[in-house]
């Protein structure tokens, strides 16, 4: 056997090396002898080879359910009606192979029982017990037509459909009848469908008649009231729209079974009717068929063939179509891929079975141990939707047969195995006097007495080790050696009972479990618990921790201390329950440190304090430096605020165009002094006076200001236009044309303002025919130049500002 699992989820259990040496499993399994066999040729295992299935009944008639079962004699077989055991009597018997005949099916009149149920087949051997699946028997019924074939009028050439409805059990038969004679099936013109529909096409003045629906099983025979067709004349031939008089219906089938999709579609010309599925899938040709002018058949139908169909009425030779559409669900009984298997294991050891159904929709998956229900519990686990079945440490109370059942709304199915638990010769006893002490919070001794007999082959135990309140599968073993007879386990929560349980090991395989026996830890006080303080004020301090809800359970809470730390003696204690994580202290003394101290308490005692030192001194003076807002004075600042800075941006606004003015302005009245400049290196042509207006037009003098600064002007001088106006650069183009005086500046075109340049326009101004005074004399009046945005335009960067022509 497989050493014992160490699955533990507090820690890694210690294992003494030398004791949990595999055991030699493999070669006991491979010793094993085959299944036996009883001699006739009969199997060991027990299972059905019939089983019942679902029938319906005629009152007053016999029935049978088979039966037939395989497996070592002698076997028993008893019947279950609704999971009750049938008794024996002369009502029902019994048969030689196991079947069940009932000899006068009854239903429930007159307050005797009825025979309508579940059945199941029931067989045991001394191995175990299995169950059949279940048979539901109904009665034969027939009910009344809840809907009749109504009268229907068409035209030549049209079409007519009749319908009727019924319930019955089995389903019945549905025919039709003309003028009390049954119709001819051969006339292609005439479509009679499974649920009741008769359909003719083409109509003709014979087809006129009465029409009764006739419906027929083992239980009666109905006939519907009469309907009458009437077949007028033929129609107009003028177009009609296609139209659908009747779409396929939404249909819920069982595998095999056939499904009908009905589809009647009208119009002039005769509209052709096509079918597909909403989901683009091929609806395939295998099992399909067309009925009529336009019906669906599909016969064996599938799961792949669930899905929604559409049904479209096209108009020849155009794309003018009507649609329809029906769902089709096909289920599935449930049905074993994986079925579970007979197993031989040594006792002690985990047996495991495995059963996979599938289905539409997914069946539900149970387990039987001998017939009974076996849910999860002990030693017993469920996993994978209970796919899995897991039994741990089996013993001689496990051996039996185990069934998966497999169920949903199509039909059940079930599969058995057998579980055979090995013992090996010379296996000693389950140890003795198990006992457990608690010596800790953490710890509990373990004590045992060794088996009462095969002791000598030992070589070790293995303690089985579980919180009370959790599953098996949370177990974990701690292994000891053979000569001690104590263990201490450690490292377990305070306050929490625990499971113990041994098992002797020797090379032969495992013992059986010891008594269990449960022990509790003991409590401890808890641990001092995280703390942390925040100055909500002058006089207010703020404590947060981590709530322990558990303190709760063992009747506990918080204690909180305070004091001044000048003082001797704390205020408190004050009571919180566990689940609080926050405390104020208010109408504390500003300029004082306090000292704060929190601890956890329970039943077993209080726990380690933490404490925190806290100075409010602080926090008082930032009050002071930061006194409480006045909100009404605030909200008048705030106004006068507002008021202020919307003055401020348009007085900003406006500085920047009085700037851009004056560097516009600035611009022109350099070039019209470099003008002038030129004009008076160049020979005089004139009196100074007539230049000196032009110069003074720098600083943007009016017309009625030129003669006043004229008069009051003085000459400027060459050093004096030098500093106003520096030279572009060394680096620039020599000026072509002649200079008067070598110390004269650079051209005019070359000076540029560093302060803000025009970039990308230059300036244009449409000057008066007595701006310039013909031949080379200076200019005469200068009119005022006024700058406005219509006199800019784009223009290269370099390019220097002209006026006039």
């Amino acid at each position: 056997m497989a050493a014992p699992r160490a699955a533990t989820p507090r820690r890694r259990p210690r294992l003494v090396p030398p004791l949990l040496l595999p055991l030699p499993l493999p070669l006991l399994l491979l010793l094993l002898p085959p299944p036996p066999s009883d001699g006739l040729g009969h199997s060991t295992e027990l299972a059905f080879a019939v089983e019942p299935s679902d029938d319906v009944a005629v009152p007053g008639q016999p029935v049978v359910l088979g039966c037939e079962v395989e497996g070592t004699p002698p076997v028993r077989i008893t019947w279950r009606k609704n999971g009750v055991e049938l008794p024996e009597s002369t009502h029902s018997t019994v048969l030689a192979n196991g079947s069940l005949m009932i000899h006068h099916f009854l239903l429930d009149r007159g307050g005797s029982p009825s025979d309508e149920g579940d059945y199941e087949c029931v067989a045991q051997n001394r191995f175990g017990l299995v169950v059949s699946r279940k048979a539901r028997i109904q009665a034969a019924t027939m009910s009344d037509f809840h809907v009749h074939p109504q009268a229907t009028v068409g035209e030549e050439g049209g079409v007519a459909r009749f319908q009727c409805q019924i319930h019955g059990l089995p389903k019945p038969l549905i025919t039709w009848e003309k003028n009390r004679v049954p119709i001819d099936t051969d006339n292609e013109r005439y479509t009679l469908l499974p649920k009741g529909v008769l359909q003719i096409t083409g109509l003709r003045a014979e087809d006129s008649g009465v029409f009764h629906c006739v419906a027929s099983n083992i239980a009666s025979v109905r006939v519907s009231h009469g309907a009458r067709l009437t077949v007028s004349g033929s129609g107009s031939g003028a177009y009609k729209e296609p139209t659908i008089l009747v779409g396929p219906e939404n249909l819920t089938l069982t595998v095999h079974q056939t499904a009908v999709l009905e589809c009647v579609a009208t119009g002039n010309p005769r509209p052709i009717v096509s079918w597909s599925r909403l989901d683009g899938r091929p609806i395939g040709v295998e099992g399909i068929q067309v009925l009529g002018t336009g019906n669906l058949i599909i016969s064996d139908v599938t799961v792949q063939h669930s899905g929604v169909y559409v049904c479209a009425a096209n108009r020849p030779g155009t794309r003018v179509r009507r649609t329809a559409q029906g769902r089709l669900v096909v289920q599935a009984p449930a049905e074993f891929v994986q079925h579970p298997q007979s197993i031989s294991r040594p006792a002690g050891t985990t047996a495991m079975f495995t059963c996979q159904a599938q289905g539409e929709p997914p069946p539900h998956v149970t387990w039987l141990k001998n017939g009974q229900v076996l849910g999860p519990g002990g030693h017993v686990r469920l996993k994978n939707n209970n796919s899995t079945l897991t039994i741990s440490g089996i013993g001689p109370e496990d051996e039996a047969i185990y069934q998966c059942v497999a169920e949903n709304s199509a039909g059940s199915s079930q599969a058995s195995a057998r579980l055979t638990v090995l013992w090996a010769e010379g296996l000693p006893g389950p140890p003795l006097n198990v006992r457990a002490v608690s010596v800790s919070s953490t710890e509990v001794r373990v004590s045992w007495n060794e088996p009462l007999v095969n002791t000598k082959e030992i070589i070790g135990y293995v303690l089985h080790i579980r919180k009370a309140a959790d599953p098996p599968e949370l177990e974990y073993q701690e292994a000891v050696s053979k000569s001690t007879f104590q263990h201490l386990v450690s490292d377990l929560e305070p306050s929490t009972a625990y499971s113990f349980y041994i098992k002797a090991y020797t090379p032969r395989g495992a013992s059986s479990a010891s008594v269990s026996t449960l022990a509790s830890t003991l409590g401890e006080a808890p641990a001092p618990p995280p703390l942390s303080v925040r100055v909500v004020g002058s006089s207010t301090l703020q404590l947060l921790w981590e709530a322990w809800p558990r303190l709760a359970q063992h009747e506990g809470g918080f204690k909180l201390f305070y004091r001044p730390a000048s003082k001797a003696s704390f205020n408190g204690p004050i009571l919180l329950p566990g689940t609080v994580s926050s405390y104020n202290l208010s109408q504390l003394d500003p300029t004082a440190v306090y000292e704060v101290k929190l601890l956890a308490y329970n039943q077993h005692g209080d726990g380690n304090a933490t404490v925190r030192f806290v100075s409010l001194r602080g926090a008082s003076e930032r009050t002071a430096l930061s006194p409480p807002c006045d909100c009404r004075k605030e909200e008048a600042t705030n106004q006068t605020s507002t008021t202020g800075i919307v003055i401020g941006i348009h007085i900003g606004v406006t500085c920047i165009i009085f700037c851009v003015l004056f560097l516009l302005f600035g611009q022109r009245g350099r070039v019209l002094l470099c003008k002038d400049v030129e004009n008076q290196l160049s020979p005089p042509q004139g009196p100074r006076s007539q230049r000196d207006p032009g110069i003074l037009a720098l600083n943007g003098a009016g017309r009625g200001e030129r003669g006043q600064l004229g008069r009051d002007e003085k000459r400027v001088d060459m050093k004096e236009l030098e500093q106003l106006f520096p030279q572009a650069g060394a680096g620039g183009p020599p000026d072509p044309r002649p200079m008067q005086d070598p110390e004269a500046p650079a051209p005019c075109e070359e000076t540029q303002l560093s302060v803000l340049p025009l970039q990308g326009f230059t300036l244009l101004e449409d000057m008066t025919s007595e701006a310039k005074v013909p031949g080379v004399g200076p200019p005469a009046a200068l009119p005022s130049q006024d700058i406005s945005p219509g006199l800019l335009s784009e223009g290269p960067a370099t390019q220097p500002a002209h006026f006039g022509q």
